[in-house]
C-alpha cells in the first residue's frame, strides 16, 4: 500500500490530540507547556496501523488561532485530513479558518470526525451534522462521510479506521518518486551522541542513507548519517513518509523550520515569486498593490510585499496574477501551494499557487507577461520549460533548467526533446552537457547577423569576413567560447554562415581580387622587398602605398599569408623565411648567437633583430640563455 500522511484540523479543544491517542495509543503533546495548558502548541507526530498492516503517519496540528503558523507547517505533505468537530459545539471560527487553509492548499481528500459524541444527544448530533453538511458545500469535503466517535469510550474508532482505509485505497494518489527529493523541515533538534536531527514529510523523491544533500536556502552541504521512519531505522525514505534524519557536518543553529533538504545543486534560492493569488470570499480585507502580507509555503513563514500585476486592488472572492517580493530567501518549485495572512491583524485572507519560482522583476500591466503567466499556470511541464527558455534569450543548460524548475535533469531532458521535435527549440550538446535556445531567439539572431555581415562586407570588401571575436563581443558576449564555437558551427551547417580561420562571413561572399587589390599588392611587395630586413610597421607600409584601401589589402595579404606580421612589424613571407634560414644555419655552425651578431648578419637595425629573436623564442625555435640564443627546434 502507499505511504499515507494524515493530518488533523479543527478548533481548539475539539479533541484532536485525544482522538489521535485513541487511534494510536500514543500522546503527541511533547512540550511541558502543552501538557500543562492542555492545548497543542506545536506539531505532534505519530502513526497507527491500517487494516492491511501498513502504517499511516498522523500529524496533530494546533487549533488555537495564535498557533496557525504551526498548523500551516503541518499541512505540507498531507494526503488526507480529518476535520475534527466537537459534537457538543459544532463548527467554530478556527474550524472555518482551517477548512479555508486546506482548500487553498489543494488538499483533496478527507473525512469529518464528530468527536465527543458521548456528550450530546442524538437530536443535537443530527442538527450539528446538518449544519456541517451545509457549511462544507463547495469545499473538498462536500459529501464526505461524517464519523461519530468518542475518544473517551472508544466508540466509533474502528469505524473511523475503516473509513480512512477506504478513502486511502480509493482516492490517495501515488507520490512522485522519480523526481528530486524534497523534505521541508518542521523540527530541528540535537541528540546526545548523534548530533543534529531534523524531521519533516518527504513530499517527493527518495532519500538514502549516505546521500550528500544541500539545505536550502542556507546552502549548507551535509550528509545523511541515519534515517528513521515511524521510529525504525531504514536505508531509504520514500515520498509520503514522515521522516527523521540524522545529519552530519552541520550544526543545529545552521538550520531552522522552513529550510528544505534536497539534492546538492538541485534548486535555486529566490526572493521573488510569480503567483496566482486567490482571495477568500469570506475575507473582510481588500489587498491593495504593495500590501505587506505574511506568506506561508511548505514549513516557511516569510513577510512579503505583493505586487498586483493586472490591477490596483484585489477584492474578496477575486483572483489575479501577482509577484510576491519576499524579505528572506526561499527555495520552492512551480506548483507549490501557499497561504497569505493579513499583516495586522493576523488572519487568513487567501492563498494560491506558485507559477514561476525564480522570476525576473516584473512590470505591472504588461499584457504579454499576463499571457505568459496564463500559459505557465495552465500548461504542461514542456510548456513551462519553453517559456523559461524563451524568456532567457540565450543558451540555457539542462542543469540550469533543472535547478530553476526543481526537476531532475532526466525530467527536463524529456521535455526539451519533445520541444525539439516540435521545432520550438534548438539543442546543442557540448562536453556531454545539453543546452537549448528558443527558435524565436534563433531567428532574431540570424536576422541580426545577416544584416550586420551584409553591411560589413559592403564596407570591407577586402576582408575575409568579420572576426569571430568581434561577432562574439557584439552578439553573444556572455557565452563561453566553447558554446560560441558550437553556435557558429551550427549556423555554418545550416548554411547561414561560413567560417574561415578566425573570420565569419555570409555564405555567398568572396573577396574580389580587383585592379585596386592588384595595384596595392604589387606596391606592398615592392616596398618590403626594397626594405629587405629593415622591416616596416603596418602604418608605415600603408603610408608608403598611399591608397584609401591599403589597410584592408595589407590585412588580406596577411590572412592569405603573402605577408607575415611579427608583433608590430611586417614583411613578406619570403623575407621572413630567409631571416629564419640565416639564423638556423648560423646556430647549427656556431651553437649560439647574440642580438648584435644577428643584426649584422641581416644588415638591419637592432630593433628588428631583437623583435625577430623574441619571436623565435616565443615559437620555441630558439631559447635565450643570458645574452645569447641557442637552437631548440627545427620543426
Amino acid at each position: 500500500m502507499r505511504n499515507i500522511i494524515i493530518g488533523t484540523a479543527g478548533h481548539i479543544d475539539h479533541g484532536k490530540t485525544t482522538l489521535i491517542k485513541a487511534l494510536t495509543g500514543r500522546e503527541t503533546d511533547r512540550l511541558e507547556e502543552e501538557k500543562r495548558r492542555g492545548i497543542t502548541i506545536d506539531l505532534g507526530f505519530t502513526y497507527f496501523d491500517l487494516p492491511d498492516g501498513s502504517r499511516a503517519g498522523i500529524i496533530d496540528v494546533p487549533g488555537h488561532e495564535k498557533f496557525i503558523k504551526n498548523m500551516l507547517a503541518g499541512v505540507v505533505g498531507m494526503d488526507m485530513v480529518l476535520l475534527v468537530i466537537a459534537a457538543d459545539e459544532g463548527i467554530m471560527p478556527q474550524t472555518t479558518e482551517h477548512l479555508n487553509i486546506l482548500n487553498l492548499l489543494g488538499v483533496k481528500n478527507g473525512l469529518v470526525v464528530l468527536t465527543k459524541s458521548d456528550l450530546a444527544d442524538k437530536e443535537w448530533i443530527s442538527l450539528v451534522k446538518e449544519d456541517i453538511s451545509e457549511s462544507l458545500k463547495n469545499t473538498f469535503l462536500e459529501g464526505a462521510p461524517i464519523v461519530e466517535v468518542s475518544s473517551k469510550t472508544g466508540s466509533g474508532i474502528n469505524d473511523l479506521i475503516q473509513e480512512i482505509y477506504k478513502l486511502a485505497e480509493k482516492s490517495v494518489n501515488t507520490r512522485e518518486l522519480n523526481t528530486i527529493a524534497r523534505l521541508p523541515i518542521d523540527r530541528v533538534f540535537s541528540m546526545t551522541g548523534f548530533g543534529t536531527v531534523i524531521t519533516g514529510t518527504l513530499i517527493s523523491g527518495i532519500l538514502k542513507k549516505g546521500d550528500e544533500v544541500e539545505i536550502y536556502p542556507v546552502n549548507k552541504l551535509c550528509k545523511i548519517r541515519n534515517i528513521q521512519v515511524h521510529s525504525s531505522d531504514v536505508e531509504k525514505a520514500y515520498a509520503g513518509q514522515r521522516t527523521a534524519i540524522n545529519l552530519s557536518n552541520i550544526k543545529k543553529t545552521d538550520i531552522y523550520r522552513g529550510c528544505v533538504i534536497a539534492p546538492v545543486n538541485s534548486m535555486r534560492n529566490t526572493k521573488m515569486l510569480d503567483v496566482k493569488l486567490n482571495l477568500l470570499k469570506s475575507s473582510k480585507r481588500v489587498v491593495i498593490n504593495r500590501s505587506r502580507l505574511h506568506f506561508y509555503t511548505g514549513t516557511s513563514e516569510i513577510l512579503a510585499r505583493v505586487v498586483l500585476l493586472d490591477r490596483d486592488e484585489l477584492n474578496p472572492g477575486e483572483s489575479c496574477y501577482a509577484q510576491l517580493r519576499l524579505e528572506e530567501e526561499i527555495a520552492v518549485r512551480r506548483g507549490d501551494k501557499f497561504i497569505v495572512r493579513f499583516y495586522s491583524p493576523m488572519e487568513t485572507i487567501g492563498g494560491g499557487e506558485i507559477i514561476e519560482p525564480v522570476p525576473k522583476k516584473r512590470k505591472r500591466f504588461d499584457e504579454n507577461l499576463i499571457e505568459e503567466l496564463k500559459v505557465k499556470e495552465k500548461g504542461s511541464g514542456a510548456d513551462v520549460i519553453e517559456k523559461i527558455i524563451k524568456e532567457a534569450r540565450d543558451l540555457v543548460s539542462v542543469c540550469s533548467l533543472a535547478k530553476t524548475t526543481a526537476l531532475t535533469e532526466e525530467e527536463v531532458k524529456e521535455d526539451i526533446e519533445t520541444l525539439e521535435q516540435e521545432e520550438k527549440i534548438s539543442l546543442f550538446t557540448v562536453k556531454n552537457e545539453k543546452y537549448a535556445w528558443h527558435k524565436s531567439y534563433e531567428r532574431e539572431l540570424e536576422e541580426s547577423l545577416e544584416k550586420y555581415l551584409f553591411t560589413y562586407h559592403k564596407e570591407n570588401k577586402y576582408a575575409r569576413g568579420a572576426r569571430k571575436s568581434e561577432i562574439k563581443s557584439k552578439f553573444l558576449p556572455a557565452l563561453k567560447q566553447v558554446l560560441f564555437d558550437a553556435v557558429i558551427q551550427y549556423f555554418c551547417e545550416k548554411g547561414l554562415l561560413k567560417s574561415f580561420d578566425e573570420f565569419i562571413a555570409l555564405p555567398y561572399f568572396n573577396v574580389e581580387y580587383d585592379e585596386d587589390y592588384k595595384f596595392i599588392k604589387e606596391r606592398a611587395l615592392s616596398i618590403l622587398n626594397s626594405a629587405k630586413f629593415e622591416f616596416l610597421r603596418t602604418e608605415e607600409l600603408s603610408e608608403k602605398i598611399n591608397h584609401a584601401r591599403a589597410d584592408e589589402v595589407i590585412s588580406l595579404m596577411i590572412t592569405d599569408k603573402d605577408l607575415t606580421r611579427i608583433n608590430e612589424l611586417i614583411t613578406t613571407r619570403d623575407l621572413y623565411e630567409e631571416a629564419k634560414r640565416i639564423l638556423v644555419e648560423y646556430l647549427l655552425e656556431n651553437g649560439k648567437i647574440n642580438a648584435a651578431t644577428y643584426r649584422d648578419l641581416l644588415s638591419t637595425n637592432r630593433k628588428t633583430a631583437i623583435t625577430l629573436l623574441e619571436h623565435f623564442d616565443m615559437i620555441k625555435l630558439t631559447k635565450r640563455v643570458e645574452n645569447d640564443r641557442i637552437l631548440l627546434n627545427l620543426t
